[in-house]
């Protein structure tokens, strides 16, 4: 199983955004030095949730930053993007990066509904956006002239440049959030990018994956190459013992919790039902606390675990330390586990 980093920075002071955006960029070369296999960014807008905010943008100056490390978007909000410039962004950075690029695409959050409000789109025309504006990243990835007529967009352009770096395109992935949308992209054998707040969790999501891609048709050895080429999203709070990680680092979640709940009445209802279950929506304790849950994980075949280590006012320095514990005791074992290659 491959390991990757998911930067979630979090600015509650415009003051401190620049210091926190250049602290994403640190995280990200020290997941390159430690040798992760990727690094995935976040999108959301006008709040301080994820100061880097652009994940484009960010990917660009990373695709400097680091020369291996592979570069996702988990996910890019496609409902709020003009179809052409999301396709020229996306081969720009590819180039830029020499074919390091996972897209990760969804519709957009419909927790923090003032973020279409921002960019004046109808949260219920998110999901045909979205579908439109996929269909056309492939006719423009082509390299054939460009020519569609939809309910959103009109385009005719004689080709998109640049053409991506790689051929015919980067691996594209679908966010899937419901077990509907999973179906969905189950019965296609295409791969996707889940969250999971634990190993068993993820693990029923492949059955339901499995199941409803054999139904469809999908071969075993595609629906395995499908499913190594995914990728899981987790939260995790390490720290040296599970008294530090508890009484030092849960809060950090609890308040990410808090100030997210503040801004959105659809995020505060998920933060109360996650609470009232048994167990956080996290992992948290130190790795050997930790290890068996990111083992049993490797266990069903999944291409990859994408790890946020740093939530709410986390100092930079306990993520870090952190991503440096996982990567020394955690890594090695999971990696045991790998299946089949993803993205290789």
């Amino acid at each position: 199983m491959r390991v990757g980093v998911f930067l979630f920075h979090e600015s509650r002071n415009p003051g401190a955004d620049a210091q926190v955006i250049h602290e994403a960029v640190r995280e990200a070369q020290l997941a390159e030095a430690e040798g992760m296999d990727a690094v995935f960014l976040a999108e959301h807008h006008f709040d301080g949730n994820c100061a880097y905010v652009d994940p484009p943008t960010m990917a660009a100056a990373l695709a400097m930053a680091t020369t291996r490390i592979k570069i996702g978007f988990a996910v890019l909000q496609s409902s709020l993007y003009h179809p052409l410039r999301m396709a020229e962004q996306i081969a720009l950075i590819d180039n830029l990066s020499k074919g390091r690029l996972i897209v990760g695409l969804g519709r957009g959050s419909m927790v923090n509904l003032h973020e279409y409000k921002g960019y004046q789109v109808d949260p219920a025309s998110a999901q045909e956006r979205f579908e439109e504006i996929e269909k056309i990243l492939f006719q423009c990835w082509s390299g054939e002239p460009v020519k569609h007529e939809g309910k959103y967009w009109n385009i005719d352009i004689p080709m998109l440049r640049p053409l991506p770096f790689t051929k015919p395109h980067p691996p594209v992935l679908r966010s899937v959030a419901s077990e509907a949308s999973l179906v969905g992209q189950a019965r296609q054998g295409r791969p996707v990018i889940m969250a999971a707040a634990t190993a068993a969790g993820a693990a029923h999501n492949i059955d339901v994956y499995r199941k409803a891609a054999s139904e469809a048709g999908i071969s075993d050895a595609g629906i395995d190459r499908a499913i190594a080429e995914s990728w899981v999203s987790r939260t995790a709070i390490i720290a040296p013992t599970d008294e530090e990680a508890q009484n030092v680092g849960m809060p950090y979640f609890r308040q990410m919790q808090q100030y997210r709940a503040a801004q959105s009445s659809a995020f505060e209802q998920r933060a109360a039902d996650q609470n009232k279950a048994a167990a956080p929506p996290l992992q948290c304790g130190s790795p050997a606390t930790v290890m068996e849950d990111f083992t049993t994980l490797a266990a069903t075949g999944i291409g990859g675990v994408s790890v946020r280590f740093r939530t709410g006012p986390m100092p930079a320095e306990f993520s870090a330390r952190a991503l440096k514990l996982f990567m020394k005791e955690i890594a090695p074992r999971v990696r045991q586990e790998v299946r089949a290659p993803a993205f290789a």
